[in-house]
């Protein structure tokens, strides 16, 4: 079953001059596929991310995503369907520092809203247990380590039991024993809970272990 799905997506800079970026985009993630998006600088890696994830909605195309057309949708529902199908891992954490592990957990179901304070809470620390971190869940989220921070973004990223992790450069900060870390908790991700990944990376050790390397080039994808 796809649950990401791009079709002719094309996508113009207009500033400071009119510049072609990605250029006839065709792909789709399967449900439980782990995939890595490769190339060099400026290829308009990040640039597709920003698409699928409906933060960016000015293209062309069509995305689907859990096989329904999103093109087109208001900001509003688009904002409804990433917090809830969508969970994003950057380079960076984004943790709120004051917060502590268990509070920025929460977050993103709280802004949901769909389930109790209690709801929320027990599946947060549900995630933070299968990540092996509950022991973290009181402390401030300034008082922890690099790749702690990381393990409690995906956490987060859970939280709302999402169809696909988006990732930019997630082990972009780490080191080796934390980006193997952040690599064998997505390989679980996918294998034991068919949760579907596309991860953009520049670590070719990284993207030669996950099931399929998407190449860039030139705001093209590489057959």
């Amino acid at each position: 079953m796809k649950i990401l799905e791009a079709k002719h997506i094309d996508k113009h800079f207009k500033k400071p001059v009119l510049f072609h970026v990605l250029k006839d985009i065709n792909f789709s993630v399967n449900k439980g596929e782990f995939v890595s998006v490769m190339g060099k600088s400026g290829c308009g890696k990040s640039t597709l991310l920003y698409v699928l994830s409906t933060m960016d909605t000015d293209y062309s195309g069509e995305l689907f995503l859990n096989q329904e057309l999103i093109t087109g949708r208001s900001p509003n529902y688009l904002s409804k369907l990433r917090n809830k199908h969508i969970g994003f891992v950057f380079q960076f954490h984004y943790l709120l520092s004051e917060f502590t592990v268990l509070e920025n957990v929460m977050l993103p179901a709280r802004k949901l809203a769909e389930k109790t304070s209690e709801e929320i809470e027990h599946n947060a620390l549900e995630k933070l247990r299968m990540l092996d971190i509950e022991n973290l869940a009181l402390k401030k989220a300034s008082r922890i380590s690099g790749g702690e921070k990381q393990r409690v973004a995906i956490a987060r990223a859970l939280i709302n039991d999402p169809a696909i992790i988006m990732g930019d450069e997630p082990t972009g900060n780490l080191d080796t024993h934390n980006s193997e870390n952040v690599f064998n908790i997505f390989r679980h991700l996918s294998d034991d809970h068919e949760l579907s990944l596309l991860i953009v990376t520049h670590d070719e050790d990284f993207a030669k272990r996950t099931d399929r390397i998407i190449q860039m080039e030139d705001g093209r994808i590489l057959k």
